[in-house]
């Protein structure tokens, strides 16, 4: 895979922002052999490479006294709980409890996770198991192994006296009317007029038809959680969390106390992607009714299994859509029908439809009418996962798109293009979150990829080679993705310590994004008026945890704009520190004449009693609360037409992160976006069987990308598009809209299995519906299954010659 070069990042890093220290950024840039550069130019980072260490919430020692617990889940979708009793063995025997509905304290609720204004679920199934994989109980043990095992050797008694068949796919939940219905602010809204549009079409398909399969979060780092009582009636609970405030509240729910007797400390999460979200609180949960009831510490740290069997994962989807157009490729109308298996309970779901639509709208459709169902289902709940509803939308889209190409026997890329949105469209589908027209930058970036003399060239070669090759088959596809993303209310505090070092608090919570080295830049910026060596102050910064008795009102870390908005709390924080300490510096100088050092103005300082902490609560402004990343990906493919085994031979992004803050870390979340992307469109299938119980629970089962699946040349840029003084120093976000642009792999994957069809078969539809995701079995099937017994026919008949079968 290629990098771009230290020498190129280290050029936009400057262009990017022109003020930031840029130290941490080299400790970021790797090159094209993936080989650290140099050595680490901070004290810090040298002792953090010497030791190699980072403290997860399983790497905290255990508490004396300390107990393990494992789940016990239900297998059934739909049943009464009679009893759970286990198989004797010596796990059984080192039961210590089993927790369940039962042991949550008088006053205290039956749940596990609640989105605020959306809904909740429940911790325990009780008295009725509403989905196999649910939490019906708790083993506590002395280790976690004996917890693990015990668990694994439970025997649940079921039944299913009077209670109605369980509902487990979209076709059930329509049939009974089984539906969530989202509030009024997150239902999508139709654009034009549908039957006028339909009238203008000189061509109509109206029954296309597309399926999208769940994926799952694939986190190094398992739910895990610690929880400590305390005094008071208190508890301290240590938790792999992206929603420290939210976790809070549900604890706290669930034992009914005060949300101040319960402490969220979260230092880091090995790994997110949406999972440690709202899946997260259970886990929380359910170690504090453990540790209330029995007054130990109790820890969980879910073995994979059970991970992926309550994890819930992303939304499947099915679609039908009708779609109108002109002979020239231009689109008049589409009606949307979509249906989302959500699952038991309504989690995120209900803002699932504004999304996908949202990514949808990045072609003009010209009128866009809608028939969402979310669906209430007896499956675990499926949760926000890194571009929840984006990524499908932005599919849904492509794919009819591409039908409307084949329809018309015109070039998709043409199609593509002409329907991208000229400024005033996209204002007319969008609003607000368009924002101005120069910061538009959507068609730049698709003529640079697919309008330029090497996409042509490339394109030429894929059909050169197809025309040679009979058993492998290449595609090409570029790809336009818009993503819009909101910003929200976000706290952030500095405080300066007597000896100049500087501690800093912010509402995000560091999954790996990067969140803490940005933020560790913005405190050397925001505080640079006081400080002439910026590069010097960022060694003195330390960014330390999410705490919620700290950083109250810290929201949760998802959406792609945590990040930025904390980093501008921080900079509002720094600005109330330099206007109380700029007047001492001043003092300082006018008497030196030279520049106050920067120990010698802290001590200063703090002898005339200067608050040296200040505090932030970023809000956005009303009239620009939301913004549209724009990118586009070339991928180029090759397929096995004898295995259906796909290579990806080279993709090319182009993604507009505005003025990056760090491009060393939204290049690799552009990269690590995308092939999580990959892995959805290709190869991660996550499965369920009859009764609705995930069967891909395993490595053994579930592939996600490895060096072998991600694309062999790798390039990515990063456009530095027009300044907005309404974003943070003009940036973008990086975290979830490069994932995007991995359908263009689906996308190229189609175009080589046409060319398989055009070869092996002259009654092959050139129009066919390829879901997602598109595994081996599935590319091999659509190439044709039969193509190798009829190939070996017909040189069995040519061989045979015209007098086969007649003898002298």
């Amino acid at each position: 895979m290629n990098r771009r070069s230290a020498s190129s990042l280290e050029k936009q890093s400057k262009v990017g922002s022109d003020d930031l220290p840029i130290r941490s950024r080299q400790e970021l840039v790797f090159t094209e052999e993936y080989k650290p550069v140099g050595k680490p130019t901070t004290k810090a980072g040298a002792e953090l490479q010497a030791s190699g260490e980072a403290v997860y919430v399983d790497d905290i020692p255990s508490p004396k006294d300390c107990l393990y617990g494992a789940f016990i889940y239900s297998t059934h979708p739909h049943a009464h709980i009679k009893g759970v009793n286990f198989k004797s063995s010596l796990a059984s025997k080192k039961v210590i409890t089993v927790i369940s509905a039962k042991d949550i304290p008088a006053g205290g609720r039956n749940i596990g996770s609640s989105f605020p204004g959306l809904g909740d679920e429940a911790l325990f199934g009780d008295p009725v198991s509403e989905f196999a994989g649910q939490n019906i109980g708790v083993v506590i043990a002395e280790t976690q192994k004996y917890a693990y095992m015990a668990a694994k050797q439970a025997v649940i008694e079921y039944s299913t006296e009077n209670l109605e068949p369980p509902i487990l796919t979209i076709e059930d939940a329509i049939q009974h009317d089984s539906y969530f219905h989202p509030p009024p602010f997150l239902a999508p809204k139709p654009i034009g007029d549908f039957e006028q549009g339909m009238s203008e079409a000189d061509h109509k398909i109206l029954s296309g038809e597309v399926k999208l399969e769940s994926q799952y979060y694939f986190y190094m780092e398992t739910q895990t959680a610690l929880a400590v009582p305390d005094e008071d009636n208190c508890i301290t609970i240590y938790a792999s969390t992206q929603i420290p405030e939210v976790t809070q509240n549900v604890v706290a729910d669930c034992l009914g106390i005060p949300y101040h007797n319960v402490r969220i400390i979260t230092r880091r999460v090995g790994g997110g992607f949406g999972g440690k979200a709202m899946k997260g609180c259970h886990v929380a949960c359910a170690c504090a009714v453990a540790a209330f009831k029995l007054r130990r510490p109790v820890r969980m740290y879910l073995d994979r299994k059970t991970d992926m069997i309550m994890a819930g994962g992303r939304h499947p989807m099915k679609v039908k859509y009708s779609v109108g157009f002109k002979s020239d490729g231009t689109l008049t109308a589409l009606h949307l029908d979509l249906g989302i298996n959500a699952g038991i309970s309504p989690d995120v779901s209900p803002a699932l439809p504004s999304a996908i639509v949202g990514a949808l709208k990045k072609y003009n459709w010209g009128a866009l009418a809608l028939d969402v169902k979310v669906c209430k289902t007896n499956v675990s709940s499926k949760s926000a996962m890194r571009g929840p509803g984006d990524v499908q939308g932005c599919f849904i889209a492509e794919a009819i798109i591409e039908h409307v190409a084949s329809a018309l026997a015109a070039d998709t890329n043409t199609v593509r293009r002409k329907n991208l949105h000229g400024f005033e469209s996209l204002t007319k589908f969008y609003g607000d979150a368009a924002g101005e027209a120069s910061t538009y930058s959507l068609v730049e970036i698709f003529d640079k990829l697919a309008s330029s003399p090497e996409y042509r060239t490339r394109a030429a070669a894929v059909e050169r080679f197809n025309g040679g090759s009979r058993w492998k088959k290449r595609g090409i596809s570029c790809v336009p993705i818009t993503y819009e993303v909101r910003l929200r209310p976000t706290p952030g505090k500095v405080s300066i310590m007597n000896d100049g070092s500087i501690a800093v608090e912010v509402g995000g919570v560091e999954i790996g994004q990067g969140l803490y080295t940005k933020v560790k830049q913005m405190t050397a910026y925001g505080l640079a008026e006081l400080c002439s060596d910026a590069d010097g102050l960022l060694d003195k910064v330390r960014v330390i945890q999410a705490d919620t008795l700290s950083m109250i009102q810290g929201g949760f870390t998802g959406g792609s704009t945590t990040s930025e908005t904390s980093c501008e709390a921080v900079r509002l924080s720094c600005a109330t520190l330099v206007e109380r300490l700029k007047p001492i510096k001043e003092s300082l100088e006018s008497k030196s004449g030279a520049p106050a050092p920067w120990k010698a103005l802290i001590t200063q300082a703090t002898m005339a009693s200067v608050n040296l902490s200040a505090q932030a609560y970023w809000t956005p402004d009303p009239a620009f609360v939301k913004y549209i990343n724009y990118g586009a990906a070339v991928s180029e493919v090759e397929i096995d037409v004898l295995t259906g085994g796909t290579t990806i031979l080279r993709s090319d992004l182009v993604y507009d992160c505005g003025q990056s803050l760090n491009p060393a870390v939204d290049l690799g979340q552009v990269e690590g976006a995308f092939v999580q992307g990959v892995g959805f469109f290709t190869n991660e299938e996550y499965t369920t069987n009859a009764d609705g119980l995930v069967v891909n629970d395993g490595t053994w089962t579930y592939k996600i990308p490895t060096v072998d699946t991600i694309p062999k040349q790798l390039n990515v840029e990063l456009l530095t598009s027009a300044r907005d003084k309404k974003r943070v120093l003009s940036s973008k976000a990086s975290g979830e809209p490069p994932l995007l642009m991995a359908a263009s792999v689906h996308c190229a994957m189609r175009e080589a299995i046409r060319a398989a069809r055009k070869d092996f078969s002259a009654s092959s539809p050139l129009t066919f519906q390829m879901d997602v995701p598109a595994t081996m079995a599935d590319v091999k099937e659509l190439c044709g299954l039969d193509v190798v017994e009829r190939h070996l026919q017909s040189l069995s008949s040519a061989a045979a010659g015209p007098n086969a079968g007649v003898k002298a």
